[in-house]
């Protein structure tokens, strides 16, 4: 039985009663018969109360219920704490404002309650991570227990399924770059798992590999990774959802995705891009330095040769289609950077 057919009940029943007791008043000042005012403005009354209820009591819950959802600990914790910090100040200023003339006396506290209340929970929360700050530097130091056996984490990362699926972020935690805590929404588990019931064996196979990606990251302890229940309300499309979740939690997004990467960074949230950190780690060649490669494919001009280093990048050799197939060393000529990478000239060294 929900909370909602519960709350109709008794909302008709209450409403239902008022309207008999205000049928029965009206009856005494007009020509209709108790009971016929008590049963037609109690039927009336019990109808008013199951289609208002839900309007004022779970309807409103639910909107609370689901801005709280989408609050992170650190600005629900510091807007409580701003909450009380503006209701004392409010009580201490009650006695001196109840002194004023008349109506004054009586309006100006319940004022000072709402202003000093709004002000502290603005304050605080604009405010949140200097509060916290000085509580993880000062009362509870960086390292230390707390009680739990574990430290507290820097930061969220926010992470989106193309990432998991993609499968380099468990290697990339292992070495212990990323520091924090991964944080994974419901909505891109759920996208993980869509894909991993695709109809298409591919995309089923990617969305397989994900799945055993995410579990290795939760068994590995080089960092903690949680998921969690928030949500984001008026879109469906997960990366909208990413971004407005990044910028109310303050925190960046661990993708590979172009386009989400893109849209991003026009919004101000800080993205951690996979792509780039590969290619930001490629070993760097000068023009005049000598590289071993395999020809395994022709250019796009007359006489190249294409070949591939151990990290991916493109060596593009002229004259290199006669060493097809064959390992070969190189002089740098050039080296290109692109959108899709890192590109590098050469020509063969004269055996």
């Amino acid at each position: 039985m929900s909370f909602d057919f519960v709350s109709r009940i008794i909302g008709m029943v209450i409403f239902g009663l008022l309207g008999g007791y205000f049928g029965v008043d009206l009856a005494n000042v007009t020509t209709i018969t108790l009971e016929e005012g008590a049963v037609i403005f109690g039927l009336v009354g019990a109808l008013f109360g199951l289609v208002i209820t839900p309007l004022i009591t779970t309807r409103p819950v639910a909107s609370l219920r689901n801005l709280l959802n989408q609050l992170d600990a650190k600005t629900l914790g510091s807007g409580m704490i701003g909450l009380f910090v503006g209701l004392v100040i409010a009580a201490l200023l009650a006695i001196p404002l109840s002194r004023l003339p008349s109506f004054l006396g009586e309006v100006f506290p319940f004022v000072g309650v709402l202003v000093f209340g709004y002000i502290g929970v603005a304050i605080f929360i604009s405010r949140r991570n200097d509060l916290f700050s000085i509580f993880s530097g000062r009362v509870f130091p960086l390292g230390s227990d707390h009680g739990s056996g574990t430290p507290e984490p820097e930061r969220v990362i926010l992470v989106d399924t193309s990432v998991i699926i993609d499968g380099r972020i468990s290697d990339i935690a292992q070495t212990g770059f990323l520091v924090g805590e991964l944080l994974i929404p419901r909505f891109v588990l759920d996208e993980l798992q869509h894909i991993a019931d695709s109809a298409d064996a591919l995309r089923r196979q990617r969305g397989r590999r994900g799945m055993e990606i995410l579990a290795d990251l939760q068994e590995s302890k080089t960092i903690p990774v949680r998921i969690s229940d928030i949500d984001v309300e008026g879109t469906r499309e997960v990366d909208s959802k990413l971004v407005i979740l990044a910028r109310q939690l303050n925190c960046p997004i661990l993708t590979n995705d172009f386009n989400l990467n893109r849209v991003a960074e026009i919004q101000g949230v800080p993205v951690l891009n996979i792509n780039e950190l590969a290619n930001s780690v490629k070993a760097v060649l000068l023009p005049g330095e000598s590289v071993e490669v395999k020809i395994i494919q022709e250019g796009k001009e007359r006489g190249q040769g294409v070949g591939y280093l151990s990290d991916g990048t493109m060596v593009v050799v002229e004259d290199g289609k006669d060493f097809m197939n064959e390992d070969i060393s190189a002089t740098v000529t050039k080296v290109l950077q692109t959108a899709a990478g890192r590109m590098i000239f050469a020509k063969p060294n004269r055996r």
